[in-house]
């Protein structure tokens, strides 16, 4: 039996979430344009940025910092565990995805300039252009090949940059299945979520794509995460569920308890248990 938690935090739009090294969950409120804060058992705090910012993805970084996107303020983010926020202008890209890489950097993708980007801790910015355009690059991830793997939404692709900057693109089987969310799997492949197909995909390093549907294909997947153990857990958002698969495909789902409550991003929290933001205003915890 899957239990969900359902925990209200102040602000507006909870959207993605991050475990930090300093044991606490982190989200961004997209809407009220603020970074949250909870340690499980507590309440939670946040800190203000611009209210029209529009803070997206967040993940914590290579120098103990959690650092975010700004997609309506084309800025890169980085507060500190102690609340001390740095933001980093760039040019009008809208950013969305950002993932540390293993090369010590942080590296973002760039919705509406067909680039990634890279920054270092230090804010030294550098960007790579896509070889196609309208892509609208979105999730990104560190591969265990070295790489940077992110979903090329509007290409309908799975994209790799290498840390020279070439790019290799990977169409995927199933048009228009806009691909959003992508995570390192525990067997060494991508896993990444087709929000328009319903269905979850999974990439090995050397290009290969499988892709599971789920038993609703209009639940709309949003993120993915790994779960800690041989599974993958992922949100339906149009579907008002979180689900899990396992490496060999095995799905299962499990409803939410507050009808329309808008999953969007999954991390593993600091407890051990799965936590949703869900852009009603709370975050769910969800203990298989």
């Amino acid at each position: 039996m899957t239990a969900v938690e359902e925990h209200a935090v102040p602000g507006n739009g909870p959207y993605a979430i991050t475990t930090g090294f300093d044991g606490a969950l982190w989200y961004t409120l997209v809407h009220s344009g603020q970074i949250g804060r909870l340690v499980p058992g507590e309440q939670p705090t946040s800190y203000q940025l611009d209210p029209e910012s529009g803070p997206t993805i967040i993940v914590a970084g290579p120098d103990g910092a959690l650092w975010f996107t700004e997609y309506k303020a084309h800025r890169i983010g980085r507060i500190t565990t102690g609340g001390a926020v740095t933001e980093f202008p760039l040019p009008e890209c809208g950013p969305y995805g950002i993932a540390a890489g293993s090369d010590g950097a942080l590296w973002f993708t760039e919705t509406a300039a067909d680039r990634i980007g890279r920054i270092t801790t230090d804010g030294e910015v550098a960007e790579f252009p896509l070889p196609t355009t309208g892509a609208f690059p979105s999730a990104i991830t560190a591969g265990p090949d070295g790489g940077m793997w992110f979903t090329l939404n509007q290409a309908n692709a799975i994209g790799r940059i290498g840390q020279d900057g070439a790019v290799t693109v990977h169409p995927i089987p199933t048009e228009a299945a806009a691909p959003v969310g992508i995570a390192a799997g525990p067997d060494g492949a991508l896993w990444f979520v087709e929000i328009a197909a319903g269905q979850i995909g999974r990439i090995t390093v050397d290009g290969q794509v499988a892709e599971f549907p789920l038993p609703d294909r209009t639940s709309r997947p949003h993120a993915i995460a790994p779960g800690g153990d041989s599974a993958l857990w992922f949100t339906e958002w149009g579907g008002n569920r979180v689900g899990s698969i396992t490496t060999d495909g095995a799905i299962a789902t499990h409803d939410l308890p507050t009808p329309g409550s808008e999953p969007h991003g999954i991390a593993l929290g600091p407890d051990s248990a799965l936590w949703t933001a869900l852009e009603h205003g709370a975050l769910a915890r969800i203990t298989p």
